[in-house]
């Protein structure tokens, strides 16, 4: 059974319960500028960290790929991220990438990156996996549209170089519908790994992530934009900055609700510990 772990012992310099993610993605749109934007907005919300994508176009999307223009106009040259590194880090906030490529891995390892993401799609890839495994380092794994053997096995080649696993939650819809969240999965995720469990959301509000702290998800990713006015690749699944602000707050306030789940008399209860009528039990 998987129970409440503590983040520091997987890398997350947090005494916190919930680790919360902002994930910028794609939205900067390649511009450095934006991006050091971006991170002035999520430092305000009160999240512990802020999520970048490294890779090179050419390996990580056909050329006749919808998405290729797309992502080579998001594409940051791999110097950017050393700055947003160290730009982050000034706000005290944790600097995260995905790795879409080998290249994108070595050059992450030479700035120092702490903590990788898998993205969904690439739970198949073990090849990348084994990459990044290589690492030692903190590593979160999406799972969306993965089977339990997929995720098993991924899992066990991470495990293979790090206990510093955390898996998320995460269906790859783009928005997606409360009513597909599946937010029973966390419960099952927690059941069979012995990791950190946590979820990568994709719908436009902050409700299912609430929800799913309320389940047991220790980690929670939402794509993030400042304002709703703000043009962005990935606008239909991120959340403002006020709407960031409002989960990192209920997500604290929920923290306190759940406690500690230990059993036995409570310091709350004590001023009733005379009124229990035992008959015989020691």
């Amino acid at each position: 059974m998987n129970t409440l772990k503590v983040l520091r012992n997987y890398g997350l310099l947090t005494d916190r319960k919930v680790y919360v993610v902002a994930e910028l993605g794609l939205n900067h749109g390649g511009n450095i500028d934006k991006a050091k934007e971006l991170i002035d907005s999520a430092c305000r919300t009160g999240a512990d960290a802020v999520k970048f994508q490294t890779y090179i176009t050419e390996k990580r999307a056909a050329k006749d790929s919808p998405i290729f223009n797309i992502l080579k106009e998001c594409e940051l040259p791999f110097k950017a991220f050393k700055e947003l590194k160290e730009y982050s880090q000034s706000h005290n906030l944790e600097f995260i990438s995905t790795p879409f490529d080998e290249e994108s891995v070595d050059f992450l390892e030479d700035i120092g990156c702490r903590i990788y993401k898998v993205a969904s799609f690439d739970v198949v890839n073990l090849k990348l996996l084994k990459k990044i495994a290589a690492t030692k380092k903190t590593i979160m794994m999406a799972t969306g549209m993965s089977s339990l053997k997929e995720i098993d096995a991924a899992f066990a080649i991470l495990k293979e170089k790090t206990d510093k696993i955390a898996l998320l939650h995460c269906i790859s819809a783009y928005p997606t519908k409360e009513e597909d969240a599946n937010l029973s999965v966390i419960s099952a995720l927690k059941e069979k790994f012995d990791c950190l469990i946590g979820q990568s959301d994709h719908t436009p509000d902050i409700s299912v992530s609430l929800y799913a702290v309320a389940v047991g998800a220790q980690i929670i990713e939402k794509h993030y934009k400042i304002n709703k006015n703000i043009d962005c690749v990935d606008a239909p699944v991120s959340i403002t900055e006020e709407q960031m602000k409002n989960m990192v707050s209920q997500i604290r306030r929920l923290e306190n609700i759940l406690g500690s789940g230990k059993l036995g008399l409570r310091e709350s209860e004590k001023s009733c510990e005379i009124f229990r009528r035992p008959t015989g039990i020691k």
